[in-house]
Order: structure tokens, then sequence, then C-alpha cells
């Protein structure tokens, strides 16, 4: 086994097993079972009549809550506060949908006189292929279809046959409906709409009065336990949602007026209604105000008789996206929803299917207040995993998954979004963890050797991958500005900030030093060696790499140590001490002036700068590193290296040899 351990080649251990590579992993999300999942959706579904109001109540409430607020910050009471706000809310509900109704039922009159210039346009796009375009092709294809259907083949009459009696004709009569029955037909449909109205009027005003009882009851319901998460989750619900309402509707209205009075200079007909359309839709992110550019469109297309009204709806509807999108929402908040574009969409479709057009309008809030609930109550975490936008792996974790999978280029791609000012911070929180958490399955034996090589490849890659990054680093520490890490622009703006002026990295020049970097025992140890070479080569320091096969007692003398003045071997399994002193000792006895440094790979780093030393003495190294920062502070040092101690060698002692003495001849 030992010569297995030399050449990097080494079993799993059993003492290994429980080793803490990642002490911050966090703890496994559970997963409601299938049965709730369609009990809650089930019960939602059937109950809708019931949840359904409930919801746009609460919603209301979160919505007015604030308004509720700033009317007693005046002085109004309570009372008079909750009623002027819910009344004003539901006159303006009111008000939008009269006009809405009023322009349907206008639109429904005027749709025969498009009927021309829709027949017109599609006689067009017929004769555009001289015949053979794709549109007569198909008619002629259905025209066909249709023909072989409906024929039937007539049977021969036989000759006895009686003559087919004529068919009688319906007569249908019909009473006049007395003054109350017509007031009944006109009344009853909206006899429920009516009533869920007033439902949600009064379960409003009473959420608005008793906030406070229910908020402490829910409280009491849920986190009893934990009074601070429970009153984070209420803060963090109410403030997203409340505020994500009222600049949403703040935003659509600044989004409708121009969609309106544009839709209304091009002539199309009740543009009112579509701008009041777009208003209520665009609170469905993405999808909401494609859905209502649609119909305009195919007014558009039927109004005119060319093609030029339809190009100006389309670029007005595209023009007024960007615009709200990109200049006036973040102008005007920067509070996101929390969710995932995806998400936002899953979403509209379930709420659509659950609860109709108005789960469509309704989607994004809700799914926002489940979202919130997932983030801070531990039952629900799932929720905020899969319908929120925040990252669900930590950075190192994710790009293991990318190493692991063979995918340098994406892992790339992550490694310049997180790279936010040093490669060697870079490496130090992100790369060197997730190399122990691919240490770690090696030693648990669920890494084969096949994986263990396609991700030191793959972290190979993305250490070659980064060599721009790496030569601008250089270029910086070239310019007189630019003497050491800590000492750049970055740092000088920070310096006044306190704690981010202290957290600045300093590490010395390397200009006109020699460095051997070199793997311990397998490749994940010579990808690390890779990222402190490169950190090394941005110092300035000459710098070569070695595998940890070079480091076998019969390739140790082959290496080319005349003009190296330090090497600095590297370990990710923290129990290779044995073999980091035999390393170390025979290094020093192939060039004692070399100075030899070792460094155990950890997640976090170890500030214990006395337990580093005493390390280093108990192997004869010149020093011992835990992050990279230690390990070039460690090989661009000055000092002088550590002379190499001689073991003091045992020898067998042996007890002295007993002569024997031929007996004494007695005298007869």
């Amino acid at each position: 086994m030992a010569a297995n351990r030399l050449n990097g080649i080494y079993p799993s251990e059993p003492g290994l097993v429980g080793i803490p590579f990642a002490p911050n992993a966090r703890p496994r999300t559970s997963l409601p079972t299938v049965a709730t999942i369609v009990t809650a959706v089930a019960a939602l579904y059937f109950g809708r009549e019931v949840f359904l109001p409930i919801a746009v109540a609460l919603l209301l409430t979160f919505a007015l809550a604030p308004v509720v607020s700033a009317l007693k910050r005046v002085g109004i009471p309570r009372l008079p506060a909750v009623i002027v706000s819910v009344l004003g809310a539901f006159a303006a509900l009111s008000l939008f949908s009269f006009i809405a109704a009023s322009q349907v039922s206008e639109l429904a009159q005027n749709i025969p006189a498009y009927q021309t210039n829709i027949l017109t346009k599609i006689r067009s796009l017929k004769e555009t292929g001289a015949g053979g375009g794709i549109i007569a092709r198909l008619s002629q294809v259905i025209q066909r279809v249709g023909q072989e259907i409906d024929l039937q083949e007539p049977s021969p009459p036989a000759a006895d046959a009686p003559r087919p009696e004529p068919v009688p004709v319906p007569v249908e009569i019909v009473a006049r409906e007395r003054p109350l029955e017509i007031l009944q037909n006109l009344m009853g449909p909206l006899i429920s709409p009516l009533a869920s109205a007033v439902l949600i009027v009064v379960v409003v005003i009473f959420m608005l009065l008793e906030r406070e009882d229910l908020r402490d009851r829910f409280i009491r319901l849920v986190g009893y336990g934990d009074l601070h998460r429970t009153t984070q989750a209420l803060q963090d619900a109410g403030k997203r949602v409340g505020q994500y309402l009222l600049m949403q509707l703040v935003l659509n209205i600044v989004y409708a007026i121009p969609i309106a009075i544009g839709l209304w200079i091009l002539g199309i007909p009740n543009a009112l209604l579509w701008g009041l359309l777009a208003l209520a839709l665009r609170f469905v992110p993405y999808i909401g105000p494609v859905i209502g550019a649609l119909v305009p469109l195919f007014l558009a297309l039927a109004v005119a008789p060319g093609w030029s009204l339809v190009l100006w709806t389309a670029a007005l509807f595209m023009v007024m996206e960007l615009l709200t999108g990109n200049v006036i929402e973040p102008w005007l908040y920067g509070a996101r929803t929390g969710l995932s574009p995806l998400a936002i969409i899953v979403a509209a479709i379930f709420w659509t299917w659950l609860w109709g057009p108005l789960g469509l309008v309704l989607s994004t809030p809700l799914t926002v207040c489940l979202v919130v609930l997932g983030r801070h109550v531990p039952q629900f975490e799932f929720l905020d995993v899969l319908f929120g936008n925040e990252p669900v792996l930590e950075p190192h974790a994710r790009l293991y998954q990318r190493l692991l999978a063979g995918d340098p280029d994406e892992a790339t791609d992550h490694a310049e979004e997180m790279l936010e000012k040093y490669l060697v911070e870079f490496y130090d929180k992100i790369v060197i963890p997730a190399l122990l958490l691919g240490e770690q399955d090696r030693v648990r034996g669920v890494m084969d050797d096949q994986q263990r090589r396609q991700m030191a490849a793959s972290a190979l890659t993305l250490v070659a991958n980064l060599d721009d990054s790496a030569h601008e680093e250089a270029v910086e520490e070239d310019e007189p500005a630019f003497a050491e890490y800590g000492k750049t622009d970055v740092g000088k703006e920070t310096a006044g900030e306190g704690k981010e002026a202290e957290d600045e990295i300093e590490l010395p020049n390397g200009v006109g030093m020699s460095v051997l970097c070199c793997g311990g025992r397998g490749e994940l140890d010579d990808a690390a060696a890779a990222m402190l070479a490169q950190v090394l080569e941005v110092q300035g320091a000459t710098v070569s790499t070695a595998g940890f096969a070079d480091m076998d007692p019969a390739s140790i003398r082959r290496l080319d140590l005349a003009a190296v003045d330090t090497v600095v071997v590297g370990f990710l399994n923290p129990d290779s001490v044995k073999h980091a002193r035999f390393l170390v000792r025979r290094l020093k006895r192939a060039r004692p002036a070399l100075r030899v440094g070792i460094a155990f790979w950890s997640e976090a780093g170890n500030d214990d700068s006395q337990a580093a030393a005493a390390l280093a003495g108990d192997i004869n190294a010149d020093f011992v590193a835990h992050s990279i920062v230690d390990a070039v502070r460690g090989a661009l040092s000055s000092e002088p290296p550590v002379a190499l101690k001689l073991a003091a060698k045992r020898r067998l002692r042996r007890q002295p040899s007993v002569t024997k003495k031929a007996p004494l001849a007695v005298a007869s």
C-alpha cells in the first residue's frame, strides 16, 4: 500500500469517510408527498368559489394596507381610512369594468363591417403564389378531404319500394316574455359577480380593520416557536406584494395611456378598451403584453385594406414594451418579484387552469406570496426552490457540478460572472471548495477514476480559460500604481468604508523569484497547483508546474531544481501529513538550499498561524499554508530555507558476548 500511496493511487480509508470537507453544506430540502400536493390542488379547484374571493381580498389587503397607514398618519381614524380606501379601490374597479363592458358591446356590433377587408387580405395572400401558394394548396386539400367525407354512394331503389313520405315541417311557437322574466334574464348572470364583489369588499374591510389580530393569529398558528422568522416572513410578504401591486399598477397605467392614445391615432376601433386590456394583462409579466397586443393586431388587419396599419400597431406595442421595461420600470422601482421567468410562465398556466382568466391576472402576486412563505418557513422551502430566482446551489457546489459534468465552458461562464475582483479570491472562495467536494466524493468511493480525471481536466481547462483575466491583472501589477493587491483603484475607493478596506488582499512582489508548484497525490491536486501557479505568475514570479506523478521517489531525482527558489506541494486530502513529510525530506535532500512549502487546502482557510508553524516544524517544511493567499505569501517570502533535520538512526543494541572459560583441572 505504501508504494501505491507514493504513486498517487491510494484507496479509500475508513478513517477518512467522515472528513467534514463541506461544513457549510445546506440541509436537504424536504419535499411534500404526492398525496399532499394532489389534495391541495383539488381543494383549490373544487373550492374556487370560496378561495378565489378570499385570494382577491388578501391581495387587495396587501395593496391597500400602505394607503390605510398613510391616511392614519395624516390623522384619519382607522375605520374611515379603511372605508375610504376600499370604496375608492372598488369604485375604480367598477369604472374599469363598466368602460370595458361598453367597449366590448360596441365592438361586437361593428365586427361584421370588417369582414370585407379580411376577405380581401385572404384573397391577396392566395394570389401571391400565382395559384400555387401555400394557402391555395391548403384550401384545396381541405376541400378535397371534405368532399370525400361527405360523399355517399346512393343505393339503387328496389322495384317494389314505397315512395318516401314527405318530411314534416317543424313548427315552433314563440311566446312573449313578461317584463319580470326579461328582468330576471338580464339580472341572472350579474347576480353571481355582484355577490362575489360584495363579499370581497366585506372581507377586505374586516382584514384591514383586524390586520394586527390576524397577524398574531397567524404567528400563533404557524410560527410561535420562532417569532423572529415568522415576523420577518410577514413583513417581507406584505412589503414585497404590496409594493409590487402598487408600483406595477402605476407602471401599467404609464404603459396603457400611450397605447390607447397611439391606437386611437392609428384608427384602431375601441382604442380605450385595448388600453384597459393592456393595463390589466401587464400584471402578468412576459406573456401578458403579448396577449394584450393580439386583438389590436387582428383589428388592424381587419379595418384597413393594406398591411401598413398592422406594422404600425406592432411597432407601437414593441416600442412601448421596450421603453417601459428598460427605462421606466428600473427607474420607478428596483424591487423585483423574486420569481424566475420560467416560474412566472408556469404559474400563469397553473392559475389560469385553476381559476380561469382572473387566475391569470392574480398568478404573479399569488406566486410571490408562496415564494415568500417558502423563503421563511422551512416546511414550504420547496416553493422557494421551485419558483424563486435566487441560486439554490452555493457557488462552489454549482461549479463542482459543472466540472463533474465535464462542461468547462459553462463553468468558465459562471466563473466570469462570479469573478468580482481578483483570481486569488475566486480560487480561494469557490474553486478550492469545489475541488474539496470532489476529493470528498473520491474518499467516499462515489467517484471513479474516469470521473476524477474528467473533473481534473475540466478544472485545468477552466484555469486555461481564465488566462485572459490573469493577464489583465498582471498588466495592472506591472504599473507603478498597482504594486500589489489591495493598492488598486478599488482599494482606494473603499479605503474609507471600514471593513471593505480591511478585506483588501496584499501579496508580495514575485519578480526575480522562481517557484515550482506541484500536485501532491492526485489529478485534483494538480489542478489546484495550476491555480496557484497562475496567481504566482500574476505576481511576476517565474513559475513551473509538476504533476503528482513527478513526486514519486524515482521521478524527484529527475526534477530540474537548480534554478528553483521554492517548491510548493499541495494536498486536498488533509490526512496526507506523512506523505508531505516524506516529500519535504526528498526535496531538501535533492537541493539543500531549496525552500519547500506544503499546502493543505481547506474551504475556509486556517487563520491559526501558530498551528501552521507547528505543523511546518513537525514535517520540516519552510511553511504550511491552507489557502492560496497564504501559499503565495510563503512561496514569495525572502526568508532563508529551513535546514533539513536528520532523523536519529536507531541502531540495534547487541548484548556483550560472554566468553566461556574452560573448567580448571582438579588435581587428583
